[in-house]
């Protein structure tokens, strides 16, 4: 029977491990190991410290792999906390800089200056943010479940099961605020207790981590740096719900966030935190991984569902809601990841704490995967409220190259894009309705002058084309047309007429198509329509791409003054299209080009321009 006792013991047994305070001269070392870091080579990293450091004897090290940091531009990412609670970030590690490391800040206690992220990055990027969903992240070990208990790990779901009642638990999710992080914004509080209601039977709580966005990697990162903090709040959940089977349904193209959920999950039952009697209780609660095969169309609650039963995933009509009738026909609740990852500190620390963030209508904290043309790419955790400048120069950091910003999209496929004058816009649910595009599940991608909207758009319903169930017709036929219709654009070949039809079809499609994605499948495509038609105009009637970007509306050609006859240009051309001699101008024929663009990156003195 597991008991406060235990946590509390396990707490203080963890501390005395990792903490530095309890060795003279000690240090906790943690390395990033999420996807990103593992990516950059965090592994190599890690397991030549381990070396060094037990080739050195130094005991009063703690050295443990974490999750993402979210500073993922400057992977791999090594921090060292010293006894006195100093962090030293050490960014780009490369193999070279371990030794430095450890002779001179671990061994030494001089922090390697050239080495941290100072000299990197001239803003501090934490200042603005407040992590709540990402609170263990880059900060415990996700595999060890002591270190998750020794910061508060399990003590919201002990609270809930020996001190309140389900419906004291729906009480405070619902005060707090909480609305689902998963995109369409619903009261997580009164979701719960709509389900709560339906007494008697079998019920089941889902967390939908089927996350699809291009550029969105939010619920990946604290799978894989917190797995434990989803699996507490859907124990909590299904106290409250009255349920006693969960289901997390992931796609298994997030292999490490598999790995380490299912080792949460075995590690949760040997502490008799999952199974049978949890902390002495009649509260009995079972969870289970579902792999999905990466539809992005399973983001769709009921879709997810369908999915899960063993059937293909299509979304299906509303009403019945799943609260009332949703997996294998019973009373389900289905929360992404990020909602899930707020209700343990919800839990502990209150309903008016984690209300008094954020706006009046949208509460708490936002986690944003920032992308695309920014300085510090990565993930970061804001008080709702938070403008659009902030995020991206107080904390992204800005342009690079001193570009001029352009835009943004906000919320994936299904969000839309926003410009400069919307940069002091603050980010929340309603603001982003307003302006025609979407929280959704977090993506932020940046765009710049160098970006052509038209491009964007189709970018993006071409991957909603690709990824429609095709369902229902609105969806599967006229994001197909609206596809074929700014592929004409691009081409040069579209018309005013064809703008129109653009326009016409994407409204028709918003209103009309079965699910949610349907139907913010046109947002991108209305949302450029209205903050950068000009641009659509540009490539129907003077047959320009103004961001020169559209290869069909662009040439190449080589400015002579700049010319230095290297000919370098004319022998990286795959078709023989530049002609000249050495160190005199060179010509390209525009008939022959085929626009790869090899000369222009191939040219030393960038006499080779877009026209």
């Amino acid at each position: 029977m597991v008991t406060f006792d235990y946590l509390n013991a396990t707490k203080i047994k963890t501390e005395a491990k990792i903490n530095p305070q309890n060795h003279k001269n000690g240090f906790r070392v943690v390395v990033g190991m999420a996807t990103c870091g593992l990516t950059a080579g965090a592994d190599k990293v890690f397991q030549t410290l381990k070396q060094l450091i037990e080739s050195n004897n130094l005991d009063n090290i703690d050295l443990a792999p974490v999750g993402c940091v979210g500073e993922c531009a400057l992977e791999p990412l090594v921090e060292v906390i010293d006894h006195q609670g100093q962090k030293t970030t050490y960014c780009k590690v490369s193999l070279q800089d371990i030794e430095k490391i450890v002779n001179q800040h671990l061994i030494s206690g001089a922090p390697v200056k050239e080495l941290t992220i100072d000299n990197y990055k001239n803003i501090d990027s934490s200042s603005l943010q407040v992590r709540i969903a990402l609170r263990n992240c880059g900060v415990i070990n996700p595999e060890d479940i002591n270190e998750y208990i020794c910061y508060d790990g399990y003590k919201a779901l002990g609270k809930v099961l020996t001190e309140m009642t389900p419906e004291e638990v729906i009480h405070v999710i619902q005060e707090s605020g909480l609305r689902g992080r998963g995109g369409g914004g619903f009261s997580t509080g009164l979701k719960w207790s709509l389900c709560a209601k339906n007494k008697g039977g079998q019920k089941y709580i889902i967390c939908n981590a089927d996350e699809g966005d291009p550029g969105a990697f939010m619920d990946r990162a604290v799978l894989e740096g917190d797995p434990h903090s989803v699996i507490e709040a859907m124990a909590i959940g299904g106290y409250a719900i009255g349920a006693s089977q969960g289901y997390i349904y992931i796609r298994a193209e997030y292999p490490l966030a598999v790995q380490r959920l299912n080792k949460a999950i075995e590690q949760a039952y040997e502490a008799e935190l999952l199974g049978k009697n949890i902390f002495g209780t009649d509260f009995c609660f079972d969870l289970e991984l579902r792999l999905g095969a990466g539809a992005f169309v399973c983001g769709e609650e009921t879709a997810l569902i369908a999915s899960i039963e063993g059937e293909r995933g299509m979304p299906r009509n509303k009403p019945p809601f799943p609260a009332d009738k949703g997996l294998f026909a019973r009373p389900s609740i289905i929360n992404n990841v990020e909602t899930y990852a707020n209700i343990s500190p919800i839990v502990l620390k209150g309903a008016k704490w984690f209300a008094s963030m954020g706006t009046q209508k949208s509460k708490g904290t936002k986690v944003f995967a920032l992308g695309g043309k920014i300085n510090n790419t990565g993930l970061l955790e804001v008080p709702m409220g938070t403008t659009l400048r902030q995020v991206i120069y107080d904390v992204g950091g800005g342009i690079p190259n001193n570009k001029k910003f352009k835009a943004v999209q906000t919320g994936g496929p299904s969000g839309g894009c926003l410009t400069a004058e919307h940069l002091d816009t603050p980010i929340d649910y309603d603001n982003l309705v307003k302006l025609n595009s979407m929280m959704g599940s977090g993506g932020m991608i940046v765009m710049d002058e160098e970006n052509c909207m038209v491009d964007v758009a189709h970018f993006y319903l071409q991957f909603t084309v690709e990824e429609s169930c095709g369902k229902c017709t609105p969806c599967r036929e006229g994001t197909h047309k609206m596809l074929e219709i700014l592929e004409k654009i691009k081409s040069g070949n579209g018309t005013m007429q064809d703008i129109t039809e653009l326009e016409e079809l994407a409204y028709y499609i918003q209103d009309s198509a079965l699910c949610a994605l349907g139907q913010s499948a046109p947002n991108p495509v209305i949302s450029t329509l209205l903050n950068f038609k000009d641009e659509y105009i540009a490539h129907v009637t003077d047959k320009k791409c103004p961001a020169k970007v559209c290869k069909a509306l662009v040439n190449y050609a080589v400015v002579a003054d700049k010319c230095i006859g290297c000919t370098k240009c004319k022998r990286n051309c795959p078709v023989q299209a530049i002609s000249g001699e050495v160190k005199k101008p060179h010509k390209i024929d525009t008939n022959r080009c085929i626009k790869c663009d090899m000369c222009r990156q191939a040219c030393p003195v960038n006499a080779i321009i877009l026209e």
